[in-house]
């Protein structure tokens, strides 16, 4: 039987794991380098906004052209407090929320 330490530690592991933004560096960079190209908002002001909307911890992030020529947002994963994950879009151009979904999976 584990004891109440081992526990903890693999129960560290597996929150930090699940927690962390799940973007790497090459990812972030390429965004940042569209963004600013494209007289965007930057990703950091993208996830502050976005934090704002839906506090939590960000999982994930992307920054998306949107279908028929219509922009850019960037589309963030948040895990709440209670653990539930939520879709937070941002309007790359403007930092307006442009939309907030529940993930049900």
């Amino acid at each position: 039987m584990k004891t109440l330490t081992q526990k903890l530690v693999v129960l560290s592991i597996l929150c930090f794991g699940t927690l962390t933004t799940a973007y790497a560096d090459d990812d972030i960079q390429e965004m940042e380098s569209v963004a600013k190209g494209l007289g965007l908002i930057t990703l950091e002001d993208a996830k502050t906004k976005a934090l704002a909307a839906k506090p939590g911890v960000v999982k994930d992030a992307e920054l998306e052209n949107r279908k028929f020529g219509k922009g850019w947002d960037y589309e963030f994963e948040i895990v709440d407090a209670d653990g539930h994950e939520w879709d937070v879009n941002i309007d790359a151009k403007t930092g307006a929320v442009s939309g907030t979904s529940r993930d049900w999976f």
